[in-house]
């Protein structure tokens, strides 16, 4: 029952909202020189690269599946000095470390067995101590540091071998992570384009964009927090087209994801103003309408929402003072022009399109 409810949720979330732009096969994307390289790690050294995030595993990705017999089954493999499925790893351009697209459960069991705990929980009353269950009787009910002396270096000395992959170029554009990691990742399920976006370029944009993602105003709006982080997904839409709209390119993907990367480090100046601009806009927005925002159906229109909000965020930092009853005419106009409809309905992402609808809602909200 629970894993149908939960389909039924995502069902209704994706329902939610409109974004023609997703379905953009066939469409242009960079070229890159990769290369790889086999590694073998000793089991010792990835713990204490786990440990220090040099190997990082995606946030997203830490939901910890295996049980403990499995667990204890994988560590058995290694003890017995048996053959081990390897790990996938990318090499951060901008960083040196590596982040992992295919192993975690694997990593997460040696990390979780070093530390004596099974899947530990933050916050968690009590623990549960990582004892190796259904394995032979040498290891049975033993933690790590139950081990005999030999067992344990032979453990610590286990060999697990990577694939490591890495950009040489273009060495201003490495988007190719992205796409290595939507490729090969091989968890339960397709990941969205956003998911990918955290996971390959935590860092301070990413913690903007969860930050804004809190606002009051903008909850009420989108609605309940998305499962698959389309309400990210948005807000990084909105501070792109309102920066680069003019620059845009397709695929809607690709240009998305290049200014996440782009930006990934921003500067505090940078981070306060797109949580300014965001936040004044949404405000503004969420005052002066409150019937159906941005839902010209029942679904959230990304089209209608992307522009609007850049009309107006336009208007707001060229210093024009603009009442509660204008936001909502210039809003309404728009929702009245014919143009405007089939601009925010059809081919979304066409380049001509795009900008022609940014260059509306712009006039529109500064009362032309």
């Amino acid at each position: 029952m629970k894993n149908i409810d939960e389909l039924k949720r995502i069902i209704e979330q994706e329902e939610n909202i409109e974004d023609e732009s997703e379905n953009e096969d066939g469409e242009e994307y960079s070229r890159y020189d990769i290369t790889s390289y086999g590694i073998d790690f000793d089991v010792d050294g990835l713990v204490r690269r786990l440990k220090k995030n040099d190997i990082f595993i995606p946030e997203f990705q830490r939901n910890y599946v295996w049980k403990l017999t499995e667990a204890s089954r994988f560590i058995e493999s290694l003890l017995l000095g048996l053959p081990v499925p390897g790990i996938f790893l990318a090499q951060d351009q901008a960083t040196g470390r590596m982040l992992v697209i295919d192993g975690q459960q694997r990593l997460l069991s040696l990390k979780y067995f070093f530390l004596g705990e099974f899947n530990p929980i933050s916050g968690a009353k009590s623990k549960r101590v990582f004892r190796l269950t259904k394995v032979k009787r040498d290891f049975e009910g033993k933690t790590y540091e139950e081990l005999d002396s030999r067992d344990r270096i032979n453990l610590e000395n286990a060999v697990i071998h990577a694939t490591v992959v890495k950009q040489e170029s273009p060495s201003n554009d490495d988007t190719s992570i992205y796409h290595i990691f939507e490729r090969l990742n091989s968890g339960g399920r397709k990941l969205t384009a956003q998911e990918i976006r955290v996971a390959v370029y935590h860092g301070k944009f990413i913690d903007l964009l969860k930050e804004i993602n809190t606002f009051e105003p903008w909850r009420n709006i989108f609605g309940p927090v998305n499962d698959r982080m389309k309400d990210l997904e948005l807000i990084l839409r909105f501070l792109a087209m309102n920066e680069k709209y003019n620059d845009y390119t397709k695929p809607m993907t690709e240009f998305l994801t290049k200014f996440c990367s782009q930006n990934r480090d921003l500067s505090g100046e940078k981070y306060e103003y797109y949580k300014e601009i965001f936040k004044q806009t949404i405000e503004k927005f969420s005052t002066s309408i409150d019937d159906k925002l941005f839902r010209p159906s029942r679904a959230l229109n990304v089209a209608l929402f992307e522009s609007c909000m850049v009309g107006l965020a336009k208007c707001l930092t060229s210093k024009r003072n603009i009442t509660n009853d204008e936001i909502k005419n210039s809003y309404n106009s728009l929702l009245e022009s014919i143009e405007f409809q089939e601009l925010i309905s059809q081919s979304t992402s066409d380049v001509k399109n795009l900008k022609r609808r940014m260059e509306l809602a712009i006039n529109a909200f500064a009362g032309e």
